[in-house]
């Protein structure tokens, strides 16, 4: 059974970092594209940024230059380092493989 855990969600002010983890489990984690999403409220959850297997990043526009998507492939971990954040960036974030979604972490922008 695919299980993803993410953590490392808060609050933090505009211009702040925050790193995100998803740590992954029942799957072969090495051969897993991962992904993580976001939510924000009323609208539609959308595609942060993907890793392939191989470690090819892929970024949506909004957070190109600003998001850092990463995985540990000893750890089972995937993460995605958040810089320069602003209040948009505002939502759930979840992670995402097989078919599967975590519970989401929140992410808090705001001063």
């Amino acid at each position: 059974q695919v299980q993803l855990v993410e953590s490392g969600g808060g609050l933090v002010q505009p211009g702040g970092s925050l790193r995100l983890s998803c740590a992954a489990s029942g799957i072969i984690f090495s051969s897993a594209f991962m992904g993580w999403y976001r939510q924000a409220p009323g609208k539609e959850r959308e595609l942060v940024a993907s890793i392939t297997r191989g470690g090819m990043p892929n970024y949506a526009d909004s957070v190109k230059g600003r998001f850092t998507i990463s995985r540990d492939n000893a750890k089972n971990t995937v993460y995605l380092q958040m810089s320069r954040l602003k209040p948009e960036d505002t939502a759930v974030y979840y992670c995402y493989a097989q078919q599967v979604w975590g519970q989401g972490t929140v992410v808090t922008v705001s001063s």
